[in-house]
């Protein structure tokens, strides 16, 4: 048994390390550690509770409108209020420009580039993958770019600036959106659409969306030559190289819900998948607990539900490694991310691909470019229901003393916010975010996290330092670190 350490990583977002226990080529066993550590549960301590609205966007530079939407949405459920339907459709645009260009950002930018290295270059598809994804200089990536860059108006237009925008508020939207700006917004979305049509699936939206099992995706994608769009592409090496048995989850799946709508229904539905009964389950909030046992932080008296939370460092603690807290729904590990969102709402082809591979690389990374396809169409209908003679924002005092929590999607999966407000000050504040629960260590009973159980198994070849295999697993969980260690 030898142990590798393999970090820092590259193109993740925050600091990671990973220490492996490798025999006879494989990892046996794996420890994950968020090394940095920042204090956000600390900092809002005693502050005004609206002034959680200015804080919090500030844990990351990458999901800061989603952090915005779970600390309004605590807010608001202290209030007991519930935004005007504009309110609503506007926050949702918000939420999903920033999703959605995460989801864009990670194939493009974070995943893909791995396939250009010279470890595949035998492989037959290597240089079409060279030509289009070669970090910062394939042609695909430079297109990425300037489509991110303009997708992004958006979020000038709908909330004043990216990131950290100040627009979303517990009762709605303080950016109203006038009929000019309206016809604008969606001929960007149209344009964002095209890019998407033409560069990544080569067809219709309708037409990915509308794929429901994994004998249709092979149809679909046997219709035309294997590079033909990135999907194509993509698929082309996940079923050759078998990304799709590489880095099996946990079997057990868990969505906020995501995109509210006026009607009281939910764009993605909130539940739990268990994928190893095949079953949906109703998401039981109150059986969600944070364990420190091997986190750098005070862990007495065991899991703690997060309104009842403590984030307080213990750095001589005996055996942590690591500031991130090990999350557990009912005392069990799950997964959270698009592939979590997709089971849960129920599509029909990532159900058939988690039935026949389970949780893996290759169903990350599908479900993360099948929502791209499915909340485009969604973004455009929002905008056009909007209603110019009506409100985007109501008003509504904050009490005293109440307590709140809010929940969303963000684009690596399920973030929740618990705020307790006493005197009007924030007494307690409590984040888990989706990689606190994706990379989290392990519990009291040493079960580990999801990621650390999914690094089990994978290939680690003579010489290897920073094992491709294990960069694809830890990849397509897509790391947020900093929010993590908020």
């Amino acid at each position: 048994m030898t142990r590798l350490i393999v970090g820092p990583f590259n193109r993740v977002e925050g600091d990671l390390e990973v220490s492996l226990e490798v025999a006879d080529g494989r990892v046996q066993s794996a420890r994950v550690n968020a090394p940095m550590y920042r204090g956000f549960e600390q900092i809002l301590l005693n502050k005004p509770a609206m002034d959680a609205l200015i804080y919090v966007p500030r844990i990351c530079g990458i999901c800061s409108v989603s952090q915005s939407v779970a600390a309004a949405r605590a807010l608001a459920d202290a209030m007991g209020v519930t935004p005007p339907p504009n309110g609503q459709r506007v926050t949702n645009l918000m939420l999903a420009t920033e999703n959605l260009a995460d989801h864009l950002t990670h194939f493009y930018l974070f995943f893909m580039p791995d396939f250009a290295r010279s470890d595949y270059a035998q492989q037959p598809w290597h240089a079409a993958v060279q030509e289009r994804f070669t970090a910062q200089q394939g042609k695909h990536t430079r297109l990425t770019l300037a489509a991110r860059q303009r997708w992004f108006t958006l979020l000038g237009t709908l909330g004043g600036k990216w990131p950290h925008t100040h627009a979303i508020q517990p009762t709605g939207s303080s950016r109203a959106v006038d009929a000019s700006e309206r016809i604008r917004l969606l001929a960007r979305v149209r344009e964002f659409r095209a890019f998407l049509e033409q560069t990544l699936f080569g067809t219709q939206l309708e037409h990915i969306a509308a794929i429901d099992s994994e004998a249709a995706l092979r149809e679909w994608h046997a219709a035309a030559a294997p590079d033909h769009g990135d999907l194509r592409l993509f698929l082309t090496l996940a079923w050759q190289i078998g990304l799709d048995h590489m880095g099996q989850g946990p079997g057990l799946y868990m969505s906020n819900g995501s995109y509210p709508l006026p009607e009281g229904e939910l764009t993605f539905a909130r539940g739990v998948w268990d994928a190893l009964r095949n079953q949906g389950l109703p998401l039981n909030t109150a059986g969600i607990g944070e364990d420190a046992t091997h986190a750098w932080l005070v862990g007495a008296g065991g899991p703690r539900h997060p309104s009842q939370g403590v984030t307080l460092p213990d750095i001589d603690k005996p055996d942590a490694y690591t500031w991130n807290k090990a999350p557990r729904l009912d005392g069990r590990v799950l997964e959270t991310g698009a592939l979590a969102r997709q089971l849960v709402d129920g599509h029909p082809l990532i159900r058939d691909a988690v039935k026949r591979c389970g949780g893996t690389v290759y169903t990350r990374v599908l479900a993360r470019l099948l929502e791209l396809a499915l909340v485009v169409p969604a973004m455009e209908q929002w905008i056009k229901s909007l209603r110019t003679d009506a409100p985007y924002f109501i008003e509504e005092t904050l009490p005293q003393n109440a307590d709140g929590m809010g929940l969303t999607e963000a684009a690596r999966g399920s973030l929740g916010h618990w705020v307790s407000i006493r005197k009007g000050k924030i007494a307690n504040y409590q984040i888990i975010a989706p990689t606190s629960w994706n990379f989290s260590p392990r519990d009291a009973k040493g079960v580990p996290g999801a990621l650390e159980a999914a690094l089990v198994g994978a290939e680690v070849r003579p010489g290897e330092e920073m094992p491709v295999a294990v960069q694809h697993i830890v990849r397509s969980f897509d790391p947020c670190m900093v929010c993590t260690v908020h």
